[in-house]
């Protein structure tokens, strides 16, 4: 087992040694927008990991403190609501680094994606927060002028939630984030008839999700073209780790191809089930989630018995993966 780090050191400076390798079986995921929190930043203010918020503010110009620490800030906004996720996550992960090492791969759920590729190392952070900006541009632009929204289908199976929306017009799958939750997507028109097909298919609950569009469909194409041109505007580094994409859950090495990917997984379901089955077959026995929210790991309890979910969004939570990682105390 590759040596632990000092558990007297700070746990989540980024001046902190290293450990001597990476801790095992471990995972890394990144949650999507939805999960923004008001005020979040605000127990990592005096953290030296806030310096990445500091840092990318210097590389954007884009005011991301306020979106962080005001606890009364208006997260409502797709650009303001992503970007905070995104910020979040980055400060997140400075922290645990040190604790983590390189991971088996990593993962991002919806704009996580842009995460897990900043921490993987094949993007900057500047041009991550510019990747998020657009795509919260293009993507609420797509929504305004198709308008649609997004349903879950709370203890359907993938055959119902298939049969679902097999004949109705309008209306896809959107999500299939865990045995029995999953999101369709469409028009109103189109989850109307939907939602319909899905109680007479005998899906026990559907629930209407706030959400201004139908992410993640069809109805997104305007915007998948016009982030892939965005997309291939940034150069991407050599990748850390895998990571594995949405779309497809397959895992990723090379650093090219990103352009296609990300402006795919605009019009096609996020297949999160099938994206921890690929983190496992990484060799991932513990999938950590970073930044705000434990939505991730609610999701993994439910994908697989045989992995261990941890999360960490506070520094109190960074500090807690020394022992839970590497079975030392502090």
């Amino acid at each position: 087992m590759p040596t632990p780090p000092n558990p007297s050191a700070p746990a989540a400076s980024p001046s902190s040694d290293p450990p001597a390798g990476a801790a095992d079986g471990v995972a890394v995921t990144f949650p999507g927008q939805g999960s923004q929190v008001a005020g979040f930043g605000r127990a990592w203010r005096d953290h030296p990991a806030w310096a990445v918020v500091e840092q990318a503010e210097e590389a954007s110009g884009r005011a991301l403190a306020p979106l962080l620490l005001d606890p009364d800030a208006d997260l409502s906004r797709t650009e303001d609501a992503q970007l905070a996720v995104l910020a979040s996550s980055l400060v997140v992960w400075e922290a645990a680094r040190a604790y983590i090492g390189t991971p088996v791969g990593f993962a991002g759920h919806s704009l996580g994606q842009i995460t897990a590729l900043v921490a993987a190392g094949a993007v900057d952070p500047a041009d991550g927060l510019a990747l998020a900006t657009t795509r919260a541009a293009v993507t609420q632009a797509a929504a305004d002028a198709a308008p649609g929204g997004l349903v879950a289908l709370l203890g359907a199976t993938p055959e119902q939630a298939r049969d679902t929306v097999a004949h109705v017009d309008e209306a896809w799958i959107a999500n299939d984030n865990a045995p029995g939750q999953i999101v369709i997507g469409g028009t109103e028109t189109g989850l109307a008839a939907a939602t319909a097909a899905a109680r007479g298919a005998g899906v026990r609950k559907v629930r209407p999700l706030a959400v201004g569009g139908a992410f993640h469909t069809p109805l997104m194409a305007p915007a998948a073209e016009a982030f892939g041109t965005a997309v291939e505007a940034v150069t991407f580094a050599p990748l850390t780790a895998p990571v594995v994409t949405n779309h497809d859950a397959r895992a990723h090495f090379a650093r090219s191809g990103w352009a296609e990917r990300l402006s795919t997984h605009l019009v096609r379901p996020v297949r999160w089930r099938e994206t921890v089955d690929a983190l496992v077959e990484l060799g991932a026995t513990r999938l950590v989630e970073l930044g705000p929210g434990t939505t991730l790991t609610a999701l993994a309890k439910r994908c697989r018995a045989d992995v261990q979910p941890l999360s960490a969004a506070t520094p109190e939570d960074v500090e807690a993966l020394l022992p839970a990682l590497w079975g030392v105390g502090r």
